[in-house]
């Protein structure tokens, strides 16, 4: 594959993933986008749930393993190594679009905070939400993270380098700022419908468990610098953590 296919597809999958991240926003929050979590033909809730799941599932197995390293060992032998991440950041931006494509709404209410002041500051929340996530990526290199760089570089006939482990700001507070930023966008919501609670509830218990595979190879990958960087700071929970020895959330 040429150095242009390959930036070209680089950037195809950064554009998309900037048009997911949108509509995701407005799925979410009900807000802006054909299609959210609350709309559309209504059928069983029994058929709702269990297509609902599916659809979650299917992302949390293919958000999961493609991430693992055995996984991408064997996945560049397929795809050129430079566009792994382009094709990982790809493969997700089309289940999210399977998702909002095929989500069955639950919509009956089980809050709805119609209080101005609290509403807004409940929409105003979730906004910061969506802000820490995105600020997040762009403190451990944005670019790097959705596969733009590698490509790059590539074509620049430059050697990719990784990137260093280092915790900037956010993540001096907690371990995975970007996850926790997703979580409050999630939760903070001044109507919280079955479907959403649903969205909300499996996505949490994904990460939670995600998490962990995630910090096993983050701990093989950078040894002592992570062990110690655990000990140091809370993995979601903004709270000073210099005295625990765990790596509890």
């Amino acid at each position: 594959m040429s150095r242009m296919l390959v930036l070209a597809y680089g950037a195809i999958a950064y554009v998309m993933f900037l048009g997911t991240l949108v509509y995701a926003i407005g799925f979410v929050g009900g807000i802006g986008v054909p299609k959210t979590i609350d709309s559309g033909a209504i059928g069983s809730i029994r058929n709702a749930i269990a297509i609902d799941l599916g659809l979650l599932g299917l992302f949390a197995v293919q958000h999961s393993v493609m991430a693992r390293p055995a996984f991408k060992r064997w996945w560049t032998r397929i795809v050129p190594p430079v566009a792994e991440r382009s094709t990982y950041v790809f493969a997700s931006n089309l289940l999210l679009l399977l998702i909002f494509w095929q989500w069955r709404p639950m919509p009956t209410l089980i809050w709805n905070v119609e209080q101005p002041i609290m509403a807004a500051s409940l929409w105003a929340l979730s906004g910061l939400g969506w802000l820490i996530a995105l600020v997040s990526t762009f403190l451990i290199n944005h670019f790097d993270l959705f596969g733009l760089r590698q490509v790059y570089l590539h074509f620049s006939g430059q050697p990719y380098t990784a990137i260093p482990f280092s915790a900037p700001w956010l993540y001096r507070m907690v371990r995975h700022p970007l996850v926790l930023g997703f979580l409050i966008a999630f939760w903070a919501t001044p109507r919280m419908s079955w479907g959403h609670l649903l969205f909300a509830a499996v996505v949490t218990a994904y990460v939670l468990v995600a998490l962990r595979l995630e910090e096993r190879d983050l701990l093989a990958y950078h040894g002592e610098t992570y062990s110690a960087y655990q000990r140091q700071v809370r993995m979601l929970v903004p709270i000073p953590n210099s005295a625990r020895q765990d790596s509890s959330p």
